[in-house]
């Protein structure tokens, strides 16, 4: 073997060590921010329930605001507010499924030092978002105005699920595109 195979073969092994590193840091990243959002999740949970009220109903009056002044239609503020009302219990589940479906993606993330099957880890990733969302609801038992309810874990599950799917989905075709393009320059060679 020539010096400069040795050193092709060196610089490769490095190359490969450094993506291994960039891959395992990503991955506990993704843990930590797990964490962060669980934690983020639960200070939302615990909000009153006219403190919650306060917020998404700010939240959906802002949204309609912002979208009859991006379509230009001429609205009475009554009438933003009435819209907004209408919607209002539609954006709080739409934003459960969202906040779960972010942590079940940042666990499907994390999950993924573990050797097992792309489905496995989906439903390992959904399934513990899942769990989360029992125990939140749990939690909400105890906070003033507020309760419980298993409609909304079913929402929140939902949202989990809906959330690693679409990742899954994403890696799946990100993966085919790279193949393709691999395919391609080899042919070019």
């Amino acid at each position: 073997m020539s010096w400069r195979v040795a050193v092709c073969d060196g610089q490769e092994n490095m190359r490969k060590a450094e993506e291994k590193f960039s891959i395992v840091l990503l991955r506990n990243l993704a843990g930590v921010l797990a964490i962060v959002w669980m934690c983020v999740i639960f200070a939302f949970s615990a909000q009153t329930k006219e403190e919650s009220s306060v917020v998404s109903e700010s939240f959906t009056y802002r949204m309609v605001s912002s979208t009859k002044f991006f379509f230009h239609w001429d609205m009475s503020d009554e009438r933003v507010r009435e819209i907004a009302n209408a919607i209002e219990g539609f954006v709080r589940k739409a934003a459960h499924m969202t906040e779960y479906g972010i942590l079940s993606v940042l666990l499907y993330i994390w999950i993924g030092q573990w050797e097992m099957s792309f489905l496995r880890r989906g439903g390992t990733a959904a399934g513990a978002a899942a769990v989360y969302a029992a125990t939140d609801e749990f939690h909400q038992l105890f906070v003033a105005g507020r309760s419980g309810r298993f409609s909304d874990v079913c929402i929140d599950s939902a949202g989990a699920l809906a959330g690693v799917v679409v990742f899954m989905l994403f890696v799946k075709i990100v993966k085919y595109v790279r193949a393709k393009r691999e395919k391609h320059r080899e042919r070019e060679m």
